[in-house]
């Protein structure tokens, strides 16, 4: 899958002082939220919580935030991964998110959980994130979240009580995980001194997670509670350099990654970087050589086959890429951004019935990723299907914050299908959404 800013989720934000709208871009790579999953699991169970529920997603976005709209999904900015440079430092951010799911804390905020995997309430959720990221005072649009009328900031901020307790919280469940707690007082040592400053000045994350002296000793005392050093764990080690270090080779400049490549002592590390940098200089042969060299060392792992389809993929090598893809599915048949891949491949190799078939299989399993919108519009109106086109485009331009455009493609489904199906009730939430925002205005 293509680490790209393909999903733009981003509702126009009537801000009060007529800013300019903000965007917030889904990072969506099956590699990297694997790796973070592997993160986050030991965490996520002293938590009481089921990592196969809870995602970790990356925002595209150079400042330092991490956040909660929902009881399923933590959002971490790209800045704040590569900002952190042990695997404990990034796991304290996901404790810490975890806590606040755990203990409850998203409950008195007005959103609706189940509206938020929806195209539109997608949107609508990370809109409003948007706004905190761009140190907006107020949301005059927040209806789309349910907030209309509320201070931006007092709906992403956490008290300082339910701060405290997630850090308490966070910490219990690190410790429990078998992870140093230095890694918490580490993150926090970078947010010092920001409640001095300017809200327009702040990060993201000391806007949304007050940070105190007082919670900052409480922070250190219960790190130094916990005793004797917390020897490594290789596996966390090499997840977290996998993670970052394949997020760095596509968000950075193909000769700084190549300077970088092999810090991290992993060799198919290195070689899976290597090939990200060379195959954004549009040099197939060194990009294939060098993800061959890691698939060679790890034939049996599916992220590389992914990598390995997208290289040849975009360089327009369209049935090697299907082999690829098709490889990397039969090693992960249940990840959801490998079969939309395997689809996309399909698709460009003109197997329409086929593509429809595994794109289907990956919006079933998360309706997150608007490519795959996209590409099954395109294969349902190959096959004539013209409603279940229509529904599924307003589905991707109510998820890019195009109401109006998402309204016109809903109302043509609702012409087009059956009265009561499945898909005529998306596009049935589609306009409501639309509606909703028209009187907003």
């Amino acid at each position: 899958m293509q680490l790209v800013r393909f999903l733009a989720i981003s509702l126009v934000l009537s801000l009060l002082a007529a800013a300019p709208a903000r965007a917030l871009t889904l990072l969506r790579d099956p590699d990297i939220e694997h790796a973070l999953g592997e993160l986050a699991a030991p965490i996520l169970k002293a938590a009481g919580l089921s990592p196969a529920r809870v995602g970790i997603l990356v925002i595209d976005d150079a400042g330092m935030n991490a956040f909660v709209v929902d009881a399923d999904t933590i959002f971490i900015h790209s800045g704040l991964i590569l900002r952190m440079q042990t695997p404990a430092m990034l796991q304290s951010v996901i404790a810490h998110e975890a806590a606040h799911i755990a203990n409850g804390h998203l409950m008195r905020r007005p959103i609706n959980a189940r509206n938020a995997r929806t195209a539109a309430g997608i949107g609508s959720a990370l809109a409003a994130a948007a706004g905190i990221a761009a140190g907006s005072g107020e949301f005059a649009a927040g209806a789309a979240a349910g907030i209309q009328g509320a201070a931006l900031r007092s709906f992403f901020a956490h008290t300082r009580a339910e701060e405290n307790a997630a850090d308490s919280s966070g910490m219990r469940f690190m410790a429990a995980a078998g992870v140093d707690l230095r890694g918490a007082v580490e993150v926090m040592e970078i947010f010092r001194g920001q409640e001095a400053l300017s809200v327009t000045r702040q990060d993201a994350y000391a806007r949304t997670h007050p940070l105190s002296r007082d919670r900052f000793r409480r922070i250190q005392q219960l790190a130094e509670a916990q005793g004797a050093t917390v020897r490594p764990d290789p596996q966390a080690e090499y997840w977290f350099a996998r993670a970052k270090g394949k997020l760095s080779a596509f968000l950075r400049s193909p000769k700084w990654t190549l300077t970088r490549a092999g810090e991290s002592g992993h060799e198919d590390i290195r070689l899976m970087r290597q090939a990200i940098a060379y195959h954004r200089q549009a040099d197939l042969k060194r990009a294939m050589a060098a993800i061959d060299g890691a698939v060679a060392r790890r034939p049996e792992d599916p992220y590389l086959h992914e990598l390995r389809g997208q290289i040849l993929m975009e360089g327009r090598q369209i049935k090697p890429a299907v082999a690829a893809y098709a490889r990397a599915t039969n090693l992960a048949p249940g990840n959801a951004l490998i079969l939309g891949s395997y689809g996309r491949s399909l698709l460009a190799d003109g197997q329409v019935a086929k593509a429809q078939e595994f794109l289907e299989r990956s919006r079933s399993q998360d309706g997150r990723d608007s490519r795959i919108l996209r590409d099954l519009a395109v294969a349902y109106a190959k096959q004539g299907n013209n409603g279940m086109a229509s529904v599924l485009t307003a589905e991707r331009y109510a998820m890019a914050g195009r109401l109006k455009d998402a309204k016109i493609h809903a109302e043509r489904a609702t012409a087009l299908l059956p009265r009561g199906s499945a898909a005529w009730q998306r596009a049935q939430d589609v306009l409501a959404a639309a509606e909703a925002d028209e009187k907003r205005r």
